[in-house]
């Protein structure tokens, strides 16, 4: 397995440095195991001593994102008309579907900008869009706005780190990751108390 973080740190004065965050970050979209958010996070910490370039980071981050997105919305749209097939009307999952593309339809914008920032969240959310066959106009504008704002946001974490702890770069790093956590931890409460105060199907999972 390729170990990004050591991958970044050895690149961190190179322009291939920006091709590892647009992998990692696309990787990240569709394989939660790869860790992109402390290697972006990394990057950040650099740019607060002009080893690298934030808006670069952010803008290479951003692209790796988006076209990591738009991998399980598509497996979603070809594999969802096979899917709806198996889910007849008047059966509780076929209930689940529809009332989750109604969540979509109504505030499809935060889902998908509030599971960006959450691992696995991002993938279960991207993926049952394409499942329900969600706009594809509409999905490509929430998502690029939602990877935007996650890369922005991880990328000046780590830029914050930097800024107050030039001279120790691995305190830096901690606290970039550190305040990437408390923000997700945050947001995923925030999300949490949202859902619950959504109508939601009972016993939606069992037929």
């Amino acid at each position: 397995m390729i170990d990004w973080m050591r991958l970044a740190e050895s690149l961190i004065s190179s322009p291939w440095l920006y091709a590892v965050l647009i992998a990692v970050s696309f990787l990240d979209s569709f394989l939660p195991l790869i860790p992109s958010e402390p290697v972006v996070i990394v990057a950040g910490v650099y740019a607060a001593t002009g080893q690298t370039d934030i808006v670069l980071v952010i803008a290479a981050t951003t692209l790796g994102a988006f076209l990591g997105d738009m991998v399980p919305y598509t497996a979603g749209r070809l594999f969802g008309t096979r899917l709806l097939k198996r889910l007849p009307p008047g059966t509780k999952r076929r209930a689940a579907h529809d009332w989750f593309a109604r969540e979509l339809d109504a505030r499809g914008g935060f889902i998908l900008v509030t599971t960006r920032f959450i691992p696995v969240g991002r993938y279960l959310a991207t993926l049952s869009t394409g499942l329900v066959g969600f706009p594809l106009g509409r999905y490509v504008l929430f998502v690029a706005f939602a990877t935007a704002s996650w890369s922005a946001y991880t990328a000046l974490t780590g830029y914050l780190g930097g800024v107050l702890f030039q001279e120790n770069t691995l305190l830096a790093i901690a606290v970039g990751v550190g305040l990437a956590l408390v923000v997700t931890g945050f947001i995923e409460v925030v999300r949490r108390l949202h859902h619950r105060r959504s109508p939601a199907v009972q016993d939606a999972v069992t037929d």
